[in-house]
């Protein structure tokens, strides 16, 4: 086998390859030996075949395969003999291809960048810190004492106020007609609550029990059925009962119903996970500026298929976000050539810093273990406890969720390694500012 390299420009590599006419001769008279040990023919039993005969009727199909193994060889060895890492599989081109000539091909492909790792050491993160503030504790517990409120039913003979519930029915119908989804029996609805389509609940206010009120109301434009949306609808509504929210008292008792003995202690354990809260958002704003960092500190090539297939996958989002309404006011704001310039740097930055990163965890021996995978799992559930059972069974069913999850457990494994490696000053901050992330520079 000759190589020849025809193309060295960053990280796109092109080779020709050539293999000599007498080594695909003798790969093809090998297939051919192997085939006459099975076949058989009218007259010959299996293997006794005379080999005249087999080349004349497997000859093509031996060249065939001989070519394919020849090609697969070929290429592996040049990777091995050039020390090549490419980001996909080599792109093989056969240019000629003659009984009784030389075979010649070539071979191109993106390579993976040298990437020469440094001393992380000289790196420096701020990591910002908040104190709990007491506001907050009981924010918090105002809020859990909202989520375990009551309702009595309204004795008195009064109309409905903001903040009450409306026990009602409703029939809803667009131009007389009826529709999926609008009919309801002894519906709580909080007035106020902003739970039904806008306008629909202001219109409850002031009325009696046993009142029936027509309600005309129009779905949002992107509401989520498309039948419905920017339609006017009328809900034939009926008030069936009248009642008032009962929050509960936040004492000794109440914080016994959550599970602690005293409201001191539920104090202790509110501040407790606020304070988790506080170091999460600290840890992500020290892996921002840490990203920042290491993008300033490295200076490589990136492979262009790479960044392209971030690009793509950057602009299928923000094209579905345009499409349903959902950009932020920033996005809005701006031309859209401006913006697919900056989701190209984006993209740039995001393929530059995986690959620092993979080579990190590469030179650090980072693996992620089943139980890396159950943890995390495990975290997930905790955040959604009346969904714990569904994802657990997501997770069992669905193997590239399981294989997406690996890769940012490891990409987390690996930045909490160079997080341990970095200097790192603390810095007191308000709650505020903890929590105002700048998303553009993320």
């Amino acid at each position: 086998m000759k190589i020849k390299e025809t193309k060295s420009e960053g990280l796109s590599r092109e080779y020709q390859v050539t293999i000599s006419a007498k080594d695909f001769d003798a790969a093809v008279t090998k297939k051919l030996n192997e085939i006459s040990k099975t076949v058989s023919m009218a007259g010959f039993r299996a293997g006794k075949v005379p080999f005249h005969m087999v080349e004349k009727k497997y000859k093509g199909n031996a060249m065939s395969e001989a070519l394919d193994d020849l090609l697969r060889d070929s290429v592996n060895d040049l990777l091995k003999e050039k020390d090549l890492r490419p980001v996909f599989t080599p792109d093989v081109d056969l240019k000629k291809f003659e009984e009784g000539k030389d075979i010649e091909f070539t071979v191109s492909m993106d390579v993976m960048p040298e990437i020469e790792l440094k001393d992380f050491s000289a790196i420096k993160i701020e990591k910002v810190m908040a104190d709990v503030p007491e506001e907050e504790v009981t924010k918090a517990l105002n809020y859990m004492a909202d989520s375990r409120r009551d309702s009595v039913k309204v004795e008195e003979d009064r109309a409905t106020v903001k903040g009450d519930i409306a026990v009602i029915d409703f029939v809803g119908s667009i131009d007389g007609v009826e529709f999926n989804g609008g009919k309801g029996e002894a519906y709580p609805l909080e007035i106020g609550s902003n739970s039904f389509i806008p306008g629909y609940e202001d219109q409850l206010i002031g009325k009696k029990v046993g009142e029936v009120v027509n309600v005309k109301a129009t779905f949002p434009e992107n509401y989520h059925a498309k039948d419905l949306a920017g339609k006017e609808a009328l809900f034939v509504t009926t008030i069936k009962e009248i009642r008032t929210v009962k929050k509960a008292e936040i004492n000794d008792e109440f914080a016994k119903a959550m599970g602690k003995d005293t409201l001191d202690a539920l104090k202790e354990d509110v501040k407790k996970h606020i304070a988790q809260d506080y170091e999460a958002a600290s840890k992500m704003k020290m892996k921002r500026s840490l990203l920042d960092a290491l993008d300033k500190a490295y200076k490589f090539d990136v492979p262009q298929k790479l960044v392209d297939m971030e690009y793509d996958s950057i602009v299928k989002q923000y094209e579905a976000a345009k499409k349903n309404n959902q950009l932020d006011e920033d996005e809005k704001n701006k031309k859209e050539a401006d913006l697919l310039k900056e989701y190209k740097e984006i993209a740039v930055r995001r393929v530059k810093l995986g690959l620092l990163l993979a080579e990190v965890g590469k030179d650090a021996k980072i693996e992620v273990t089943q139980e890396d995978i159950n943890k995390a799992i495990m975290t997930e559930a905790q955040r959604y406890p009346m969904q714990a059972k569904a994802i657990f069974d997501f997770y069992l069913k669905n193997k590239e969720a399981i294989e997406r999850l690996r890769t940012q457990v490891y990409e987390e494994k690996v930045m909490d390694y160079v997080l341990s490696k970095v200097e790192t000053k603390e810095k007191k901050v308000s709650v505020e500012e903890l929590y105002n992330f700048d998303e553009k520079a993320a």
